[in-house]
């Protein structure tokens, strides 16, 4: 089975941020992630996965910028002194707490000068890191979630993971976008697995719990298993009711989905 890490922006909200990774390791979870861990401690961050032997698996760059901009510069033309001042504080804060992951933010944008700028901004980042054990990844989101945000298709992705062409940067397949933009899960992950070095899941459209749905998730794992996928799969949702109330399927007590209406995993 997958290495499974829980997402702590969105899991245990019931308590503090920094209680979090204790709650995760007593579940089962290997791994943690943080979207924005920007406004918390490197010293206390690494005390929490020492202590509990977590991994840090992915983060998102770039910080949240609380002054009205957007959090994301990597397609916006005219940002890329933006995009760069933000991706090296970004990588400070990813080297001192040590997550493997760093996810970069497209931002809006559109058409081919927006493309181009993305383009650009992925392959100095990724020279940035050359040597480092940090990995890039970009991740297409639905327009039904992220309203003009760039990098919206699978296909798109593809293509630009393609045309950057460093071994560094890699996809982000979360499941819930790419039953949004996609629909068939498994049929999307066929065509891009070669190129996924993070996994993210959540049930579709509710984005809660990945435990409904006629799609099995244990058809999902075993279909990365077999494919070779020694990556890391981070639960990304936000729970039904308590957190340790829905990991019934992190522990195999999974509903019989083949006789269940609507989709899963997305």
């Amino acid at each position: 089975m997958p290495k499974f890490a829980a997402n702590l922006t969105l899991l245990f909200p019931e308590l503090t941020f920094m209680d979090r990774f204790a709650a995760a390791a007593d579940a089962g979870f290997t791994g943690i992630e943080v979207l924005f861990p920007y406004d918390h401690s490197a010293v206390d961050v690494l005390s929490r996965l020492r202590r509990h032997k977590l991994d840090f698996v992915s983060m998102n760059a770039p910080p949240p910028n609380y002054t009205g901009r957007p959090r994301g510069f990597a397609a916006v033309v005219g940002g890329e002194l933006n995009f760069r001042r933000d991706f090296q504080r970004a990588i400070r804060v990813a080297n001192a707490m040590g997550a493997q992951n760093v996810q970069i933010m497209a931002g809006a944008g559109t058409g081919a000068e927006a493309h181009t700028t993305m383009v650009e901004n992925l392959r100095w980042a990724s020279a940035e890191l050359a040597g480092s054990a940090i990995k890039l990844t970009i991740e297409p989101k639905s327009t039904r979630d992220v309203t003009g945000y760039f990098l919206s298709d699978l296909g798109q992705a593809i293509d630009l993971i393609a045309e950057v062409d460093a071994p560094n940067l890699g996809l982000q397949f979360d499941t819930y976008h790419i039953a949004a933009i996609a629909g068939d899960v498994i049929a999307a992950w066929n065509r891009c697995r070669h190129l996924v070095s993070h996994v993210q899941i959540a049930s579709y459209p509710e984005r809660a719990e990945p435990d409904m749905g006629e799609m099995s998730l244990w058809d999902f794992f075993n279909q990365i298993d077999a494919d070779g996928y020694d990556g890391w799969v981070s639960a990304e949702y936000a729970p039904r009711g308590t957190t340790e109330q829905g990991l019934g399927w992190l522990r195999g007590q999974m509903p019989n989905t083949a006789s269940r209406g609507g989709r899963a995993l997305a």
